[in-house]
C-alpha cells in the first residue's frame, strides 16, 4: 500500500469531520430496538426506553451481589444500550421535592427581582428560567433539605455505575414556563458545547472519552404530561462516535425531530442520560404547568466540572445538619449527602504541603468530613479543618 494511502486512511481514522458523518452508518445504530430480557432488573421498556421501579431498585441494591449486578446492568444501558434510564418514584417522599421546589421557587424570584441568572445553552433567552449552581445555593439555603435530597440511593446509584466513586455532583434547575420553546437537538458536556471547527480538532478518541467523563440526571420536580414537554431522547444515538459533529448537520436534525421519543414523567421520578445522546427539553404546550427539573450533571473524579463550587462553604455548612439528621438518614444515605457536596479527589493539591500520608492521595475533603462526623467533632473544629485543608491546596 501506498504510503500516501495509509496516511490518508489513518488520518480518517483519527480525524472525524463533519462532511463524513452519514446518516445511513448512524439509522443503523439509532433504529436498534430495546430488548427487555437483556435487563433483568428493568419493569419495562417504553418507546425504547428502559423504566426501573425504584421499589425493586431499593430491594436488589440491599444486597451486595444484587447491587454489583445492577450497577453493571446499568453500566451497559448507558453505553451499548438505549442509553437512557427512568426510575419511577426515585424519591418515596415527594415531601423533600416539594420543600426543594418552595428553595428554588424562592431562588427564582430573587433573580426576577434582581434581573440575574437565566439563560440556556440550548434555548432562547429568556424562554425557561434557570438557576445556574442549583447545588450551592440549595446547600447553603438548607442544609438539611439538602442532605434529604440528595441522600437518594437512585441518584447515588446511576452516577457510580457510570462514574465510579468519588464523582462530583453539580446541578442546574430548568423551569420551562407555559408557552416556553423546546432546545435544540443536543449532546452534553464536554464536546457538545464546541462547534465544529473546535471538535474536528479532537482526535476520536476523545470522542469517545468524552461521554465517560459525565452522566446527565434531571429530578422530576412537578408532574410532567406530554403537553409539558418533558425531554425529547434518541435512544441509542449516544452509540455514533462522530455524533458530536453529526449533530451539527440539518439531516441529522430533521431525523431527530422525526423519531425522538418522549415519556410523561411523576413527581419524584428521576432520569438519567449518557451525555452523548440526542436529546433536547420540549415545548411547554400546556396551559398552567410551569414544568421544574433539576438538572444533575455528575462528573468522573477525574474530569472536571462545569461550574465552579464552593465545597469548603457548602461543607461547613452541611456538617451541623447531617449531625441533627443522623438518627433519620442511614449511614449510607449520609455518605450520599457527603458525596453530593464535599470535594471527592484528591488532586489537584500542592504535594509540598499535601503529602500522601498512609497511601498514594492527601487526604479528600469527603474523607475529612466523614472523619470527623464519626469522631463528633465540633462545627467550629470541622470548619476550621476544612480551611486548613484547603490552605494546604495552595501554591
Amino acid at each position: 500500500m501506498k504510503t500516501d494511502n495509509l496516511q490518508k486512511l489513518r488520518a480518517d481514522r483519527v480525524w472525524l469531520t463533519e462532511d463524513a458523518c452519514d446518516l445511513d452508518d448512524f439509522r443503523a445504530l439509532a433504529e436498534k430496538t430495546t430488548s427487555l430480557a437483556d435487563y433483568p432488573n428493568a419493569a419495562a421498556v417504553e418507546k425504547n426506553v428502559l423504566i426501573y421501579d425504584s421499589r425493586n431498585v431499593r430491594a436488589v441494591i440491599a444486597d451486595p451481589e444484587g447491587k454489583r449486578a445492577l450497577l453493571a446492568e446499568i453500566c451497559e444501558a448507558f453505553a451499548e444500550g438505549p442509553g437512557v434510564v427512568v426510575f419511577t418514584g426515585a424519591y418515596e417522599d415527594t415531601g423533600v421535592i416539594d420543600r426543594t421546589s418552595k428553595i428554588f421557587d424562592d431562588i427564582i424570584t430573587e433573580q426576577h427581582r434582581t434581573s440575574t441568572g437565566g439563560g440556556d445553552h440550548f434555548a432562547k433567552a429568556g424562554a425557561n428560567d434557570r438557576i445556574w449552581n442549583s447545588l450551592e445555593k440549595h446547600c447553603l439555603a438548607d442544609p438539611d433539605n439538602f442532605a434529604e435530597y440528595y441522600a437518594n440511593p437512585i441518584v447515588a446509584l446511576a452516577s457510580q455505575a457510570w462514574l465510579g466513586p468519588s464523582y462530583q455532583m453539580t446541578a442546574q434547575v430548568n423551569r420551562v414556563n407555559p408557552g416556553g420553546a423546546a432546545q435544540s437537538a443536543h449532546r452534553d458536556y464536554h464536546l457538545g458545547f464546541q462547534s465544529s471547527q473546535v471538535i474536528e480538532q479532537f482526535p476520536v478518541h476523545v470522542h469517545r472519552l468524552s461521554p465517560v467523563l459525565t452522566l446527565q440526571g434531571a429530578v422530576a420536580h412537578c408532574d410532567m404530561p406530554l403537553e409539558s414537554g418533558p425531554t425529547l431522547f434518541l435512544p441509542n444515538s449516544q452509540t455514533y462516535v462522530p455524533g458530536y459533529l453529526a449533530l451539527k448537520r440539518q439531516e441529522f436534525r430533521d431525523y431527530f425531530e422525526k423519531n425522538h421519543v418522549q415519556l410523561p414523567l411523576k413527581k419524584g421520578d428521576v432520569v438519567f442520560f449518557n451525555p452523548a445522546l440526542f436529546h433536547a427539553a420540549g415545548t411547554n404546550r400546556s396551559a398552567d404547568i410551569k414544568r421544574v427539573a433539576n438538572l444533575l450533571q455528575v462528573s468522573s473524579a477525574f474530569g472536571r466540572a462545569m461550574e465552579t463550587v464552593d465545597r469548603q462553604r457548602m461543607s461547613a455548612t452541611l456538617f451541623p445538619a447531617l449531625k441533627r439528621l443522623s438518627d433519620t438518614l442511614s449511614k449510607a444515605e449520609i455518605a450520599n449527602a457527603v458525596a453530593a457536596c464535599a470535594e471527592g479527589y484528591s488532586f489537584p493539591t500542592n504535594l509540598d504541603r499535601d503529602p500522601p500520608v498512609g497511601g498514594l492521595a492527601p487526604k479528600t475533603q469527603a474523607q475529612l468530613m466523614h472523619e470527623a462526623l464519626a469522631a463528633g467533632w465540633s462545627d467550629e473544629m470541622f470548619a476550621e479543618a476544612l480551611a486548613k485543608q484547603a490552605e494546604k491546596k495552595l501554591s
